[in-house]
Formats: C-alpha cells, structure tokens, sequence
C-alpha cells in the first residue's frame, strides 16, 4: 500500500494523468481507428473492383444501414451511462468509495474489448453487447476519474495536469496503435494467413493493456474514507445529494451558463471524434490508395497533433484566459466542419485531420480543467458536481450520435451530417460569451 500523497504531489499528479495512458488505447483503437475499420469490412459488401454494393445489416429482425445502427448502439451506451453516473457518483461521495466505482468500470470496460476478438456477424449480438458494455465502462469510469482532479490538484495546477493526461493518453494510444498496425499490414512476418487475427487480436490487446498500467494510477490515487454504511438508503441520498448540487449550481452564473455551453458544442466535438473514421470510409475516393493505411494515418495524425494542441491551449489559457481561449477553438472548429463537408480525397482529409488533432487536444483538456477551475471553494463532492459535467457531455453524445444515424439513413451521406454540426458549435460559441468573466 502506498504511502497516501498530500494534494498537489508530483508522484500523486503524475499518477491520475497516467490513467490516461491506460485509457486512451480503448478511445483510439475502439472508438476511432481498427474497430470501425474492421466493421465496414465486415459490414460492407463490395464488387471485385472494390466499389460498394451493400451497406446494410440485419439485425433483430430489421434492415439498417450500417454506420446508422452502430450510432445508435453508441447512442444508447451513453444514455446508459448518462442515466447511471449521477446515480453512482452521488453514492460514491456519500459512501466515499469512488476508487472502488473508477476499478469496477475500467474492468468492464477492459474485459469488454478482450470480448470483442469473438465479434462476427454470426455473433453480432454478443459482439454488439460487448462494444456497448466497453463504451459504459470507459466513459463511466470517466466520471469518476475526472472527479479526482479538483481533490489532487491545486487549481493553479489544474490546466497543466489536465493537458498532461491527455498528452499522455494520446502518446500511449499511438504507441499500442503502431504496434497494432504493423501486425495487420505486415501480418506475413508473424506467420498469420491474413489480418484478420491480428485485427481482433488489438481488441485483446487493449483490455490487457488498459487493466495493467492503471494499477500505477489506483496505486497512488487516494482511498476515500468510508463516510456511511452501504445500505439501500444510500441510493435515495444519492439523488438527494444530486438535487442539493443541482440547487447549488443555480447559484453559481458562472458554472451553470459554462455547463449549458459545454453540453451544446462537447455534443458536436464528441460526434466528431466518433464518426470520423467512418465518414473516410464512405465519403472518401481513395481510388489505388489503401484505404485501411491511409485512415490510420489519419488517425494518428490526429494524435500526434494533439499533444502540441494540448500543450499550446494550455499556455494560451494562462494567457488569454479559459473563457477566451475556448471561444477562439470553437470558432476554429466551425470552418473545420464547413471545409470537411467539401473534402473528397485522402490529401484533404490529412489536413483536415491535422487541424482536428490541434483543436481536439485543447478542447478537451481544458473544458475539464475550465469546469473544475469554476467549482465552488473547498467543494468536497466533487464526484457529484463532475456528474452534471459528464452527463451534459453523454446526453450531448447521445443528441449528436441519433442525429446522425437518423441523417445517414435519410440521406444515405454522413456529409450532411458534418454540416448540420455547425449549428452546434455556432450555439456553444454564443453560449460561452454569456460565461461572465469574473
């Protein structure tokens, strides 16, 4: 058992943000690179030219375009998870066991990407059912990772760590992404057939690789004391001390019109960042081009940028402000949007990608650090308050991913999607300019 740190220690630090680097390897390679890779070859029928003949899945008894019911499962993750976190959060506060939640969902999570290797389309509802138990368990073991920072950090450190985590979270991704690539593209020179195996052997790969470097994290983060006894009571205190926050917040200006902010423009950025593999796969020409390859590229593009994107917002809040410096990323992620709805080959879409990895790092990182900064002094449940932030985030996802099912069914083009997104952002970006300054 390690020593417990006092607030504000570089091993305590270190040790949260490092939770990123377990993480990040499920964000990268499940939600953003070789998983939807591998569903629209599983799920897309072609001619021997290569051009597309099917997109459709059957599934429960009914048709649905592809890219259409994998957002909706991503939708109904999240509105699990944005209906369960506050639930858990206020219970964890009260009974002050969060670290206990933040191991239950990184495991679920975990052991849903190994459950993945065995996903075909003959087993499309067990492989569906573990692609939506692996969304539940990273993003709710979120909730109460984020909760932590306020309790680890000094507000004056707060930015830094934050945009740490990141970093860290996008160099581990790309690392565990590398090595998956070259076993897919290079199957041959480790005796596979084809990448199949391979393919499904990253799932595997990420739940062993998110299980063992967060033991570092759990190491050092510390155990909350036990305030009450775990009984059937706790569960209406939860939402007791949820409507205490909710009360708590109307009195903060500053909190509440920066969360309605947040909710309107993290729903466009969180859509994003999930479909964004799948608009390269349908949308682009990549003519000789392999499209597998270059989308990786794409992606860890992304990435790689990221990390400067983190560290230069970072620098920029302390400069201009957080307030400030989230209306300018906003207004940058708006003529992203406008020029991705033009874009039709791989060139345009690597620089798009490098513009996204830029603001994409900053925009996370210092959304977080922006609400913790904004809570209320010597706030002690703050797994509570971090609730509200993450679930505006979730119910956003949820918003912003039906949204797009329903348009790609309608419209048959996820390009008309990217562009009903501006709207999002153009709201976010009025919103944050009613964020009073001081």
């Amino acid at each position: 058992m390690a020593k417990t740190l006092p607030k504000g220690h570089k091993k305590l630090l270190n040790a949260w943000a490092f939770y990123d680097w377990a993480n990040s390897v499920y964000s990268l390679t499940i939600s953003s690179a070789i998983f939807p890779i591998f569903w629209g070859v599983l799920t897309i029928v072609r001619d021997d030219e290569g051009n597309k003949i099917s997109d459709t899945v059957r599934f429960l008894g009914h048709d649905f375009n592809n890219d259409a019911l994998i957002s909706y499962v991503t939708a109904l993750a999240f509105l699990i998870v944005s209906f369960i976190s506050p639930l858990l959060s206020g219970i964890a506060d009260y009974v002050g066991n969060k670290k206990n939640f933040l191991k239950f969902f990184c495991y679920l999570g975990a052991l849903s990407c190994i459950g993945l290797y065995w996903f075909s389309l003959e087993n499309l509802f067990i492989g569906l059912l573990c692609y939506l138990l692996g969304l539940i368990g990273f993003w709710g073991s979120i909730v109460f990772y984020n909760s932590y920072l306020p309790d680890i950090a000094f507000p004056n450190q707060q930015d830094a760590i934050s945009a740490k985590g990141y970093s860290l979270g996008y160099l581990g991704s790309v690392i565990l992404l590398l090595i998956n690539l070259v076993m897919i593209l290079k199957y041959d020179w480790f005796g596979f057939e084809d990448s199949e195996f391979p393919t499904k052997l990253s799932f595997l790969m990420v739940g062993v690789w998110w299980i063992g470097f967060s033991q570092y994290t759990y190491y050092y983060l510390p155990k909350s004391e036990s305030k009450y006894p775990l009984t059937k009571k706790v569960v209406f205190n939860g939402f007791k001390e949820l409507k205490h926050i909710w009360v708590a917040m109307q009195e903060n200006l500053r909190l509440k019109r920066y969360l309605v902010a947040f909710f309107v423009y993290s729903m466009a950025v969180q859509t994003i960042m999930l479909i964004a593999t799948y608009f390269g796969i349908e949308e682009l020409d990549w003519g000789a081009q392999d499209a597998t390859t270059g989308l990786i590229i794409s992606i860890l593009l992304i990435q790689l940028v990221a990390i400067l994107g983190a560290f230069i917002t970072s620098k920029a809040s302390a400069t201009f402000g957080n307030i400030n410096t989230l209306i300018i990323i906003n207004s940058i992620w708006i003529l992203i949007c406008i020029y991705a709805y033009t874009i039709t080959t791989p060139n345009q879409f690597y620089i798009a990608a490098a513009i996204v990895g830029l603001v994409m790092g900053g925009i996370q990182s210092l959304s977080r650090s922006t609400y913790a900064k904004l809570l209320p002094e010597n706030t002690e449940d703050t797994t509570s308050y971090f609730s509200f932030y993450d679930v505006s985030e979730k119910i956003g996802i949820v918003i912003g991913m039906f949204s797009y099912g329903i348009i790609a069914d309608i419209t048959g083009s996820v390009r008309y999607s990217i562009l009903f997104l501006v709207l999002f952002f153009i709201i976010g970006l009025l919103l944050l300019f009613r964020v009073p300054k001081s």
